[in-house]
Formats: structure tokens, sequence, C-alpha cells
């Protein structure tokens, strides 16, 4: 039997504080905790190799995780061996194509446009959905669809839809983009691919197939001549990104979906860009352009609409 104090770590009450309290606390924190990894994008884009950053982000990652999931991981194993394409296909897209595309496309464009582009991967879930899948979209799905579309384009635009004639765009938001397509891709998956490990188990999983899938590209980056420096910032920025952007995020979203459900938990898609705006213009100085309040017009208000469910 556990001891007493094991029961109130674990149990519905941590120091005096509820699991619902705590999921409503961290609903206003996650959003911060996601945007970190957007922000660190930006402000490192020019210390660390972005692969390289990939990488030491998810391998730090599944240090962290391993205390807690080892045991389990053990458990699984043949699972593990039954599941191993999908789950390097998912460590390529999300720890691997969502990791470094990001880092790339942060040389070029700035943490708002990522957040803002990143925050339209529903409407992309909702159309693969539709088409791999066959599951419907109202009249009202489908107009949130354009919306919010509408929105991204202005935003890789920069407000001058004239640049679709000449076909010229910033580098680091086509990057981005691609991210974002990958990220769609990976949730879909994530939903339609079935597993026999539980939820933890499988993330462990996918985080060291998403490292050894980047492990050749650090190397090839690192052959290439742009090694990480080996200082302080360097140590410290993997850090921040394993403890807060991937373990801390992941962890808060899951006690929230948990305790509160989907439809709280799908506030988080609406306050990360506005979060992300936010601190990127307090923390990195980034100047909030009318593009960004026009974009952001018709992105947040098109997910809302693409992502609601039929009525009954």
């Amino acid at each position: 039997m556990a001891s007493d104090e094991t029961k109130d770590i674990t149990g519905p009450r941590w120091l005096g504080i509820s699991e619902r309290q705590l999921a409503l606390a961290l609903l206003l924190i996650a959003p911060a905790l996601f945007c970190s990894n957007m922000l660190t994008a930006r402000a490192t884009h020019d210390l660390f190799p972005p692969i390289a950053l990939a990488f030491w982000r998810w391998f730090a990652t599944l240090l962290l995780l391993m205390p807690f999931i080892a045991a389990a991981l053990w458990q699984h194993r043949s699972a593990i061996r039954r599941e191993w394409r999908d789950l390097l296909i998912l460590g390529a897209l999300g720890m691997g194509v969502c990791g470094a595309f990001v880092y790339i496309g942060a040389d070029t464009t700035t943490a708002t446009n990522i957040g803002l582009i990143y925050a339209a991967s529903p409407i992309l879930i909702v159309l693969i959905a539709r088409f791999a899948y066959q599951e419907t979209v109202s009249p009202l799905q489908s107009l949130g669809i354009a919306l919010s579309l509408t929105g991204v384009v202005a935003i890789i635009c920069r407000g001058d839809f004239g640049v679709l004639a000449g076909l010229s765009f910033a580098a680091g938001d086509l990057w981005v983009v691609c991210a974002m397509i990958a990220w769609a891709i990976y949730s879909i998956m994530l939903r339609h691919r079935p597993s026999a490990m539980p939820l933890m188990v499988r993330f462990a999983a996918i985080v060291g197939g998403g490292v050894l899938i980047l492990l050749p590209f650090t190397i090839a980056e690192g052959v290439s001549g742009d090694l990480p420096p080996l200082n302080t910032t360097s140590f410290l920025t993997v850090g921040f990104l394993a403890l807060f952007a991937s373990f801390g995020a992941y962890q808060a979203y899951g006690l929230i979906q948990r305790t509160l459900g989907a439809g709280p938990t799908g506030l988080l898609m609406y306050l990360i860009p506005l979060y992300n705006a936010v601190l990127a213009f307090l923390v990195l100085g980034e100047d909030l352009q009318l593009y960004h309040l026009v974009g952001a017009a018709m992105v947040l208000p098109g997910i809302y609409l693409a992502t609601r469910k039929a009525a009954a």
C-alpha cells in the first residue's frame, strides 16, 4: 500500500491544490510553455545549428522521460517491435520536421509569424481527415477552413497578396508551413493508427524514433562544419527546450485534457498564437504589423468554426 505522502502527491490533491485547480492554472501557463519553443527558435537562430538543436532537445527530453517511463517501455517492448515503422514515421514528423524545420525557418522569419502559421494546423487536420478518412465537414466548417487559410496566406504574404503573382515568399515562412503540415499529418496518424501502448509509453517511443531519425542528419550537419558551440548558452538552450517546451508542455497538455476535457483543452490552440505574439513583442522586441492582426482576425475564428462539431 502506498504511503500517505505518496497518496498526497499522486492523488486528487497536491500541496493543498486539487487536480482541477491545477489544470485550470496550467490552462493559463501551458500556452507559454508551447510558445517557448518558437521564441527560443528565433532567439537562438544564429547561435545553434537547427538540426543539432532539434536532436539535442529531444535527446534531452528522452532522458527526462526515462525515470518515469523506462520500466513501461521494457514492459511494452513487443508492441514497440511491432509498431517500429509507425514510431519512426511519427518521430520523423513530430520531432524531425516539426523540430528542425521550425529552427531553420526561424533564421528568416519572426516568432510571431511562426506562431500564427502554426495556429492553422487544426485546419489541415480537418482537411486530411476529410479526404483520407471520409470524416464529414459541415458548411460552417468549410467556411472556417477558407477563412483560416486566407489568414495564413495574408501572414505569409505580409499583407501584400501581389506577391502571389510573383511567388515571392520569405523562405522562413515556407519552412514553417512545411513543419505545420508535418504536425497535421503527425496528429492524424496518432488518432487513426492503432497502438497497443499507453499514451505516455507511445510518446516516449516516438521521441526515441525521432532521435534516431535526426541522428544521421545531425552528424552530416556537424561534418559540414556547422557545430553547436560547447558553452553555457548552448547547454541552457537545450535544457530549457527539453524541460519547458517538450517535457513540461506535453505533461501540462495531458493533465489539462484528462481533467478538463477536450473543450477547454481546445482553448490552447487559440491562446498559443496570442501568447506568442505578445511574448515575441515583450521578449524579442518584434513589432506587431497590421497583417499580423488581419491574419489573426481570420485564422482564430476560422479555427473555431472549422473544429466545431456538427450539430447532432
